[in-house]
């Protein structure tokens, strides 16, 4: 929507074909609401430039738009010795990255910014924030039907048709034709890019994210947001606590393989999603690397007791009858042909299409930066005409 919105402010006429019948029903409405600072990325990856640039950018409109967001900040913490390196290296990044204000603490000064919270050491980032994501992407929709672009929602795509003068595609709504696609299908990303004669040249393979959250008398337990230090050959942040801008705490996400590409349960498979997974040379390559922590995640996904111990690496006191389940929300992870877990973001452009095929973590932070860079890349397609 993001994208949408940064082209229908060049006054371009914009179509947007949404798949289910309301807006973020999948990841853009099923995450953790952080407004990320900018502390993980790589210095000068794509997610570093734009993360930055695009947590700002958020706050000014979530603050032109009267959508609640509190930079409100964030708790990074290592439980053991053996993570003080990977500490260290997050605050290196962060500094790499133009963060401004992080601070370095010991355990007394971590129980200052949360009580409960226990470890050896900690960084506190002081730009992170929260918001409700879904409040955000009706925001910008509201934005592009105002500048003249239309949305379609129950617009599943099922056919593309490459043609001289631009795209066919051919929607649970009927056919719709445009000079340039900007394919943004998220967990369906990579079969769009096939279907409109595009290489991917990765495949979506889906992990399930599921979200636990505080009972209302032990939110208290947690100020703001508590994280782990990430392992850095996972590209995902570990189980971590967030406050909601609603003032619920929430717990999770852990990163479970689905079986089902919307799959938002353990119950939830789909034949042709496994077959796909299945006859993908990466994807064993990636259970090759990974069983062990894969296996550790299934574990946690089917035992609220394992869930639980993780939570209680960050706040001990956390017990079994304090959380209870909320949610799940489905990540789409961009696998290389040699299994790599793609980490940066992925933007792929063919004949009269952008395709964005790898956009985890932090890029709702980052979508209106993100936005802005495929609308430049837009304009360059129209303009080589």
């Amino acid at each position: 929507m993001a994208t949408a919105m940064a082209l229908a402010g060049e006054r371009r006429s914009v179509v947007v074909l949404e798949a289910e019948s309301r807006l973020a029903a999948h990841q853009s409405g099923n995450n953790s609401g952080v407004i990320h600072a900018g502390l993980y990325y790589k210095p000068g990856s794509l997610k570093a430039r734009n993360c930055v640039a695009g947590r700002e950018a958020m706050y000014r409109f979530c603050a032109e738009h009267d959508i609640r967001a509190e930079r409100c900040g964030k708790l990074v913490v290592a439980t053991e010795e053996r993570e003080l390196p990977r500490l260290d290296e997050l605050e290196r990044r962060g500094r790499a990255n133009g963060l401004e204000g992080i601070e370095r603490l010991g355990p007394e000064a971590i129980r200052e910014h949360e009580p409960y919270a226990a470890g050896v050491a900690g960084l506190w980032v002081p730009q992170t924030g929260i918001v409700d994501y879904g409040a955000v992407t009706r925001a910008m929709a509201d934005v592009v039907r105002r500048s003249g672009g239309e949305i379609q929602t129950g617009a599943r795509v099922h056919g593309c048709r490459p043609l001289p003068d631009g795209i066919l595609l051919e929607s649970a709504r009927g056919e719709t034709m445009c000079r340039v696609l900007v394919n943004c299908a998220g967990l369906q990303s990579d079969r769009v890019a096939r279907r409109c004669g595009a290489d991917p040249g990765v495949a979506i393979v889906p992990f399930r994210g599921e979200y636990y959250e505080l009972v209302p008398d032990r939110r208290a337990l947690v100020r703001n947001l508590v994280y782990p230090v990430p392992d850095p050959a996972f590209p995902f942040l570990g189980v971590h606590f967030t406050r909601t801008p609603a003032g619920t705490v929430e717990a999770g996400p852990n990163a479970v393989l689905a079986l089902k590409r919307e799959g938002y349960s353990a119950a939830d498979v789909r034949l042709r999603d496994l077959v796909e997974m299945g006859l993908y040379p990466g994807f064993w390559w990636m259970c090759g690397q990974h069983w062990r922590t894969g296996l550790a995640e299934m574990y946690r996904s089917v035992s609220k007791h394992a869930f639980v111990k993780a939570l209680q690496k960050l706040v001990p006191e956390v017990g079994p009858d304090d959380v209870r389940y909320l949610r799940a929300g489905v990540r789409a992870q961009a696998v290389g042909p040699g299994g790599a877990l793609l980490d940066d973001f992925h933007l792929v452009e063919a004949a009269r299409s952008v395709h964005v095929l790898n956009a985890p973590s932090p890029a709702a932070t980052a979508s209106i930066t993100i936005g802005r860079t495929i609308a430049g890349m837009v304009a360059g397609q129209l303009s080589d005409r």
